[in-house]
């Protein structure tokens, strides 16, 4: 049994949550972000908490109001704070550069890599090789940071590629003779 819709959702002060007929808005200093529940999920506010119960008996109605209680707390999250992720290339000659809403890559191919960055994300670069995700949806900065990864994962033997910053890649031993 699902414990986490249990705890209720503190709204903090500059955000505004909406409830409507099978929509879920939060609005904050950072954007907006809006959601549909589904039905099996009750959501009721109080002042300045939201409480999750299921509508439903069963098994899915108790795990879809934990779920839905997590992805409503990171909308509330994103919106007063934001979320980022950091990732470093490492490699001779790898390096980014954002020109316009895209993101140049080398990285050791024999091509440029090209990356579209979607509109709601934005991407700072304190350095060539240090590309800094920020923005409110959590499941999108991640997705765009995992996007940006999988260009050039980094290999075991020498540690070259795309990496998180907080990332440890196990190396192995070169070939003996």
């Amino acid at each position: 049994m699902s414990r986490i819709a249990n705890n209720p959702v503190e709204i903090p002060e500059g955000v505004e949550v909406t409830l409507g007929t099978g929509i879920l808005s939060v609005k904050g200093g950072k954007g907006n972000l809006s959601i549909q529940v589904h039905d099996a999920v009750a959501i009721s506010q109080e002042e300045n908490v939201l409480k999750f119960s299921t509508n439903t008996e069963g098994k899915k109605s108790v795990a879809l109001s934990g779920t839905f209680r997590s992805i409503v707390s990171n909308m509330v999250e994103g919106v007063s704070t934001g979320f980022s992720k950091e990732l470093t290339l490492i490699g001779v000659g790898y390096r980014a550069k954002l020109e316009g809403g895209k993101l140049n890559l080398s990285l050791g191919f024999s091509h440029p890599v090209v990356f579209d960055i979607p509109e709601s994300i934005d991407i700072e670069m304190p350095s060539q090789t240090v590309i800094v995700i920020k923005g409110v949806d959590k499941q999108l900065v991640g997705q765009v940071a995992a996007n940006i990864r999988a260009f050039r994962p980094p290999e075991p033997y020498k540690g070259k590629g795309v990496r998180y910053t907080d990332e440890y890649v196990k190396r192995k031993d070169a070939k003996k003779k």
